[in-house]
This record gives structure tokens, sequence and C-alpha cells, in this order.
């Protein structure tokens, strides 16, 4: 006997998923000038996601890319590049704006109030603190604008999902955000290693561990394998943290949306709708609907673990859209940045921390 109720919740959650990711629904997009490119993105990041859980300390995103680029450079002008390329523009456009809509499925509104107001004082001073120090560093290295933005963005908040959040918003390159998410990469798995060396150098407990990595370091994974390798304490208070910076995402896209609608406007009227772009929103949404629990938690995850294989299928197209070689030949003075950016936001999180004594 069919249970209608449930048959009717699933079928409310795949409208919601639908609407969500409405962009990915529209005829165009699967259109035949497109299917070429999309299937071999998506065969790409299949293998790259396959790799990915095989090694999480790199992950399928940052897999993706590398393979991404490695393939493009053996792709040489002609029929096939040809065929391929409108389908890998599209899916790295598209697939970026649906996965960070429903990367708000795994975002919970309660649990920052678990926090406190002395720790989210905290973790906002220290955001603040990274993005800044992108801004003078970037002048000071003479870094290309939307690059020094997004490496700034992804070690203040979360990574490459907040430079997936804001790379179509301030309209970021492929190469932008390829160097971006390699620069970003770099100095997550050298964190994993060096923060707990130095916690247990220096004795931190357990909370205030957790307090530091959750705030200091930018991507999720690095986070959780960091703190729990402290202890389960510090990496229970590292993961409700980081969950607060990457809520982050929200204010910060929108601000990013506002200053980017302003230069579009240029001699035109501003348009606020421009500095909401509908991901956003979405993403919003979905946190908000996340929070209420309406939505069951294991359709939630699934949600959840769509969003993510939509990440690594858009950074798949943008790395095949890549030059790999012009990367590596101008991608000095982006490290420089990340490291930088990585250290402002190492000490001032301890020291804040030390200041406040955890």
């Amino acid at each position: 006997m069919i249970n209608t109720e449930h048959y009717a919740l699933n079928t409310l959650y795949f409208v919601l998923a639908l609407l969500i990711t409405l962009p990915i629904a529209t005829v165009k997009f699967y259109s035949k000038k497109n299917l070429p490119g999309i299937l071999f993105c998506v065969i790409i990041a299949l293998f790259s996601h396959i790799l990915g859980q095989i090694a999480p300390v790199a992950g399928g995103a940052v897999i993706g890319i590398l393979l991404g680029m490695i393939i493009a450079s053996f792709l040489k002008p002609g029929r096939l590049k040809d065929t391929l390329t409108p389908g890998i523009k599209e899916t790295s456009k598209r697939m970026l704006q649906c996965a960070v809509a429903l990367l708000g499925f795994q975002m919970n509104f309660n649990e920052v109030a678990e926090l406190g107001l002395q720790s989210i004082a905290l973790i906002v001073v220290v955001i603040f603190a990274a993005l800044l120090a992108a801004f003078f560093a970037g002048k000071l290295l003479k870094a290309a604008d939307k690059e020094k933005t997004l490496i700034g963005i992804g070690t203040a908040i979360c990574g490459g999902s907040a430079i997936a959040a804001a790379s179509p918003v301030i309209k970021a390159s492929d190469k932008e955000i390829a160097t971006s998410i390699a620069t970003i990469f770099l100095f997550n798995v050298t964190a994993i290693f060096i923060f707990p060396a130095i916690g247990n150098l220096i004795g931190m407990s357990d909370v205030a561990f957790g307090m530091w990595a959750g705030s200091a370091i930018n991507d999720t994974s690095s986070v959780v394998t960091a703190a729990y390798a402290y202890s389960a304490a510090a990496g229970d208070v590292a993961t409700v943290v980081k969950l607060f910076r990457a809520l982050m995402i929200i204010p910060v896209t929108f601000s990013l949306g506002l200053i980017q609608a302003k230069k579009d406007s240029s001699d035109s009227k501003f348009d606020i709708r421009k500095a909401l772009p509908w991901f956003v929103i979405a993403f919003l949404l979905a946190s908000i609907v996340n929070t209420t629990g309406f939505i069951p938690n294991n359709i939630t995850v699934s949600f959840g673990n769509t969003s993510r294989f939509l990440i690594i299928l858009a950074l798949t197209a943008i790395g095949l859209s890549t030059n790999l070689k012009e990367i590596i030949k101008n991608g000095g003075k982006s490290l420089l940045l990340g490291f930088v950016c990585s250290v402002t936001i190492a000490v001032c999180a301890y020291l804040l921390i030390f200041i406040s004594q955890v």
C-alpha cells in the first residue's frame, strides 16, 4: 500500500529543490549545443569526486579544478574543443550558483545561538581582520582586484564555498577563481598539520583550540580534521564556530553585490535588485527552512551532498577553461597574498582568544 503522506512530502521536497536550482532545469541549458560539454564535465567531476573520497585532504573540488586544467592543456584548438566549449562555459556559471543555493540547507541559525555574544564578536573581528589584510596587502602587492577579493573572502569565511558564492557576484574570471581556489587549498593543507602542533606546544585548552581552529582555518573539512585531531571537545567547538563563519556568506555577498551593482550602474540609475543575486536569496531561504526543521535531516543532508557535487562540477568546468601555464607563471602574488591573509587571521584569532581568556 502506498503511503500517500510520505509520497506527498517527497514530492514537495523535490519541487523545492527544483525551484531553488531552477537555472539547471531550463531547456536552454540542456540544448544540443551545450550537452557534449556538460557530459564531459560530469564525467570528470564524478571521477574527481571518487578521488576526493580516497584523498579527503585534497577534496573533490580541488582535484576537479586541477584535473580540468591538466586536461585543458591537452585540448588544442579544433573541432573537439569547439564542440565542448559552450557546455563547459554554461556549466561553470550555472552549477556554481545552484551549489550556493543548496548550500543553505547545511546552515542552522539555532546552532549559532550556542556560541554566545563574546564568541560571535570575536569571530566577526577576525573576519574583518582577514578582509582588511587582503585589501591592504593586495594593494601593496598590486594584485588584481577580483583575485584579492576572492582570496580575502576565502580566507575569512569558508574557503572554496565562499569563493563559489562571491565569484558570480563580482563577475570573476575562470582564471581568478582557479588561482584563488589553488591558493586557499595550499594554506588549508598546511593548517591541518601546523595548528594542532602549535596548540599542543603552547598548551591550549580544548575550548580555546576549538575557537582558534574554527575561526582561523578556512575550509570546513580542514577545520574538522585539525580540531578533532586535537580532541573531540575541540572538534565540537570548532564545528559550531565554523558554521557561524559560513553564515557570514550572506552579508558579505550582499555587500559585494551592492558594490558591483554601483559599478555596473555607473551613469545609469542604481538598481538594488542587481545587488541581490537569486542564488544568495535562495541560500538565505534554504537556511531559514533548515533552521525551522520543516524538512527532515536526511533530506537536507542529500541537498548538502548535491551542493558539494555541484561545486566539484562547476570547478571542473572552470579548470577546463583555465590556462595552467599562465597560473603557474603569474601565481606568486596570489600565494604571497594568501600567506599574509592566513597568518593575519591565525595571529589575530589567537590574540583575541588569549585576551578574552577562553
